[in-house]
């Protein structure tokens, strides 16, 4: 039962800090990337689609990002899409075939506003933490009320709970430091 716990505790960290990854991966750091612009949903074919499945996106110059769609009759759609996306601040240029995203230098504001971005996905990364503790704790709760283990087994498990979620919340406060000095730097 104990080794279920921890276990199941683990998986849910480890979803946790799996997101927050992939969240950083879209946050700008100055430098232009593919996953910048690849879950932009773009209108094609009567439905919302993500970029990723329309077009190849390469950076073929580190400021440069270039979109070539598969069906040239959606490259009006893409680049709308990119350009009425707010949270990217990007205005695509396209010659009917390609589209292409210079990534402009950050200011000063939009670095403390990407910051202020990397905070929130940091704190969404911390609610998760404290959701999968608290089911832990009354999976564990549960089990004590119902005499399915002992109260020396029960604070055991508690104690390996509160472990397992301090070693994640100091993960992912690290990966945030390190993401936001990347960011702020110039």
């Amino acid at each position: 039962m104990d080794q279920d716990v921890v276990k199941e505790l683990q998986k849910s960290i480890e979803n946790a800090k799996a997101h927050f990854q992939g969240e950083l991966t879209k946050l700008r750091t100055g430098r232009a990337h593919p996953s910048m612009v690849e879950d932009v949903m773009v209108d094609a074919y009567g439905q919302a689609m993500p970029l990723k499945t329309l077009a190849t996106i390469t950076t073929p110059e580190p400021r440069l990002i270039q979109i070539s769609v598969f069906d040239p009759s959606q490259v009006a759609a893409v680049a709308t899409s990119i350009r009425n996306n707010q949270s990217l601040g990007l205005n695509p240029t396209d010659d009917g075939n390609i589209v292409r995203i210079q990534v402009p230098q950050l200011t000063e504001e939009r670095r403390l506003l990407i910051v202020k971005q990397l905070g929130e996905k940091q704190e969404d990364a911390m609610i998760s933490l404290r959701k999968a503790r608290h089911e832990a704790m009354d999976t564990v709760n549960k089990a004590k009320k119902d005499k399915d283990i002992g109260e020396d087994d029960a604070n055991r498990i508690e104690k390996q709970v509160d472990e397992a979620v301090n070693d994640a919340k100091k993960d992912i406060e690290e990966t945030a430091k390190i993401k936001e000095q990347e960011i702020m730097t110039v």
